[in-house]
């Protein structure tokens, strides 16, 4: 079973994510802040991260800074409203793998996920 961390600060959008998510079989565990992301990154060991790109305490992008510092293995897929090329260059200079800007269905996430783990 694939261990997902996802890290969003709207809870509804969190909520329908995991719904959908649990749904296929994968182990997800939830962080609301960048904060609490590093924290379960430093139990856990995790088959994929997703980051919200603007979350409290600390971004997506200060989240994904100190993670490539350890883990350079772990697969990245930020998230973001902020979907002009500039962003998903930062984003992808500062170490994410794969983008999706918001706003999404949470069946396009999975189907992205599912070619994230080749499972298609």
């Amino acid at each position: 079973m694939k261990r997902i961390l996802l890290a969003e600060d709207e809870e509804i959008l969190r909520m329908l994510i995991v719904d959908t998510l649990e749904d296929e079989i994968y182990l997800i565990d939830e962080a609301e802040d960048g904060q609490e992301a590093l924290h379960y990154i430093k139990e856990n060991q995790y088959d994929l991260i997703i980051l919200d790109y603007m979350m409290p305490v600390l971004t997506g992008l200060d989240v994904i800074k100190i993670v490539r510092l350890e883990k350079q293995d772990v697969k990245i897929l930020m998230l973001s409203a902020k979907s002009q090329l500039s962003d998903q260059e930062k984003a992808f200079d500062t170490g994410a793998d794969y983008f999706m800007a918001k706003p999404f269905s949470p069946n396009e996430l999975l189907e992205k996920i599912k070619v994230i783990f080749n499972e298609n």
